[in-house]
């Protein structure tokens, strides 16, 4: 027997006009947080927020008194409506509410209040203005203040950086629980997002991303909720599970980013495809004019010395190529930021080239040039894929 997600015909959103946003908590077995979460929503939008608004409660199959507590809610508030499913997800219900909203804007926090609300107003404003057309509060962006353990922080580093190695993902944090976007972006985009849980808002940034979709974000101060429910060993596995899953979907084509490119009029961003072809290209140049300079300073001197100075001096022009070719940056702006950067860049392959020479030398008490100059292609292959990486996710990461 299948289950119903339709809100329950006692507790249907009741309209008061049609509010410009819709803030969506969705809630399971919350009884005891939700009425002063929701009282303190309340009284901050009341009293800071120039726009009519309703907050919507998503109760996801709730067992306990949590969905008399909506009740009580929606009759001592004009503005707050609350929703019924018949099964338990955070994407399943932000994407029930959000699709049949008739709000501008709609944005969903979480019930502990662990992002600042003083935070809100800046995140929706560029989606009212239509400057965005998603917006999200990042407790990874320059500026934010959080307060959390250790653990949580190295997992939540960690699967960011994940998401921007696999996925190219340029925003800092998918899964701050203080998000927003525009309704109508949302009609085009939801339909495309799967998961009904913990993922759905890293699938549905990825897929906003990979449509050409601007995003916003918003620097927040937040507090982690000790108490927090979220089952960290499953969601992580699901998550690897979905990052797996839009990668076949995008590289199979069975996801229609193209077409929500040209509904929403917006240009496809920059290929990876040619990126490689690009930086390939650049990188066959530089290796080959490394190698003929560290062969020809290689007589004058020993291979560590000659090693470092044909890399430095090579370093530089190919930062400055790959930042014009592959990466099309055009101008002096940032200039001296990005070759500082690739200098860091530089000294990992310089370590990688040194530790490769290094281990030669103590295998082999005096190899042959040719040995030499085998190792150093070998070791500059490895060097060039952490190259392309960082200079993708780090260096360039803006022009991606």
């Amino acid at each position: 027997m299948s289950l119903s997600t339709a809100p329950s015909q006692d507790a249907r959103p009741r309209l008061v006009g049609s509010p410009v946003l819709d803030v969506v908590i969705p809630v399971y077995n919350e009884e005891a947080d939700l009425g002063p979460c929701v009282q303190r929503l309340h009284a901050y939008l009341t009293a800071d927020f120039p726009y009519p608004f309703r907050i919507t409660i998503a109760d996801n199959a709730s067992v306990d008194g949590t969905a008399e507590v909506a009740r009580e809610l929606t009759q001592n508030y004009p503005e707050v409506a609350a929703v019924h499913l018949a099964e338990k997800g955070r994407g399943r219900a932000l994407k029930h509410v959000w699709t049949h909203s008739d709000a501008t804007v709609l944005a969903y926090m979480d019930v502990d209040l662990s992002t600042d609300l003083g935070a809100l107003l800046p995140l929706v404003a560029p989606l009212i203005s239509g400057h965005s057309d998603l917006a999200i509060g990042s407790r990874l962006a320059r500026g934010s203040r959080v307060v959390r353990g250790a653990k949580r922080e190295l997992i939540s580093r960690s699967y960011n950086l994940i998401l921007r190695g696999a996925l190219a993902a340029r925003f800092s944090d998918a899964q701050c629980g203080f998000k927003a976007i525009r309704a109508d972006v949302a009609a085009r985009l939801l339909p495309m997002v799967e998961d009904t849980g913990w993922f759905f808002d890293t699938e549905m940034l990825v897929l906003a991303e990979k449509a050409g979709l601007r995003i916003h974000e918003v620097p927040v101060d937040w507090v982690d909720d000790p108490d927090s429910r979220v089952d960290i060993v499953s969601t992580a596995i699901a998550d690897l599970k979905g990052i797996v899953r839009i990668i076949r979907g995008i590289g199979s084509g069975r996801i229609p980013l193209a077409s929500l490119r040209d509904q929403l009029g917006r240009p496809a961003p920059a290929g990876l495809t040619g990126q490689l072809i690009r930086f390939a290209g650049v990188g066959i140049a530089s290796t080959i004019a490394y190698l003929v300079l560290y062969a020809l300073l290689r007589t004058g001197m020993g291979p560590q010395w000659a090693n470092l100075t044909a890399l430095l001096a090579t370093a530089v022009a190919n930062t400055a190529a790959n930042r014009r070719v592959t990466f099309g940056v055009r101008g002096t702006e940032g200039a001296w930021r990005h070759q500082a950067q690739g200098l860091v860049v530089f000294g990992i392959g310089l370590a990688l080239t040194s530790g490769s020479l290094a281990m030669l030398h103590a295998a082999w008490t005096r190899p042959h040039p040719i040995a030499e100059i085998a190792v150093l292609v070998a070791a500059n292959l490895v060097a060039t894929a952490v190259r392309f990486l960082m200079l993708r996710i780090w260096v360039f990461r803006s022009h991606t």
